[in-house]
């Protein structure tokens, strides 16, 4: 089985972490190619990978017979059309969400897709984190009896910057995403109706920038399971990651992870450290897992297990989230498309 030639496109945090991914596999995968408008940042990572060729144009590593599988980690407003012309080359494709911000775009791409007959891969990380796949195995396994109800929390240490977030989509279609991807994910239904709240409590320039910063939102789900998702922009004690999900059995928890699982115990108080404060080291694990899970699936020729059309479910979710938000009334989800 020769390696998986894999082209790179974006270079930056998750780019270089990708690059990473591959290259702790080299008897699975090689990245044979790296694409970056940022010449100083594509020269670094070329040198720190020995990646043997390197490209300005996103075109150009698309169609080089070296590269068999795009990985596409450039700004969201691209994803789309490198996407399709991804599928149309015939290369395998894995994409950072979001997929696209607009529901027509999305529709072209599964298109596309389906008519290339290709594998494109949504990076969807938490599926592949320890914890989540630990909540699944109890989930389908009967463990915890008829799922009943599900919590979700998710708060990041601080709030990414104004800028982003005025292009990012919204808290709904950027952060919570992750989160109503994951309720999917456990539940093994479709979200039939959300309601939700939000508001800014963290940080007014949110607010000024068109966006809030705390949300909380009531999943109903086709199957009749009910799951709350709880997000805020910031928690002052790290980056706070948990889950629990109920049934008639009995419940299974996951909760956050710390750099160590030390304990101080005295005559004033019992402390642990704070909760990891970065997302890529709470979720180190869980993307190099999703990078193998792909080489996988292109060595074996196997469905992806993160699709566009969960890019697109988790997409109409937080499109409904939104208009509850603002309409004050639960949304059907199928009204949304």
């Amino acid at each position: 089985m020769a390696p998986l030639k894999v082209g790179i496109i974006g270079v930056g945090r998750i780019g270089r972490c990708h690059c990473a991914s591959v290259a702790s596999v080299p008897t699975k995968a090689t990245v044979s190619m790296i694409c970056d408008i940022y010449q100083p940042a594509l020269d670094e990572v070329s040198a720190i990978f020995h990646v043997p060729k390197t490209t300005n144009d996103p075109i150009e590593l698309i169609n080089d017979p070296d590269v068999e599988a795009v990985v596409i980690c450039s700004p969201t407003d691209q994803h789309a059309g490198q996407i399709m012309a991804a599928a149309k080359a015939g290369k395998m494709i894995f994409c950072e969400k979001p997929i696209s911000l607009s529901l027509e775009i999305i529709d072209e791409v599964a298109a596309v897709v389906k008519e290339a007959g290709v594998m494109c891969f949504v990076a969807f990380q938490r599926r592949f984190d320890a914890n989540f796949m630990r909540l699944k195995e109890a989930v389908t396994g009967g463990e915890v009896g008829d799922v009943h109800m599900m919590h979700i929390v998710s708060r990041d240490p601080s709030p990414p910057p104004v800028n982003y977030i005025k292009a990012s989509g919204g808290l709904h279609n950027d952060m919570a995403v992750h989160d109503f991807d994951m309720a999917r994910f456990l539940a093994g239904s479709e979200v039939a109706e959300v309601y939700c709240k939000g508001s800014c409590k963290v940080d007014p320039a949110i607010g000024e920038a068109g966006d809030i910063d705390t949300s909380l939102a009531m999943l109903t789900f086709e199957n009749g399971v009910v799951a709350t998702v709880d997000n805020s922009r910031k928690a002052t004690y790290g980056y706070d990651q948990r889950v629990e999900v109920f049934g008639s059995k009995g419940m299974i928890q996951s909760n956050n992870k710390h750099a160590n699982t030390c304990v101080v115990s005295n005559d004033e108080s019992v402390s642990t450290c704070k909760a990891m404060a970065f997302f890529m080291d709470r979720y180190a694990d869980a993307y190099r897992n999703e990078m193998v899970a792909f080489v996988d699936c292109a060595h074996e020729g196997k469905a992806t297990p993160v699709g566009v059309e969960d890019g697109r479910a988790a997409y109409l979710i937080g499109k409904a989230a939104k208009q509850s938000m603002e309409t004050g009334l639960p949304v059907k989800v199928a009204d949304m498309s």
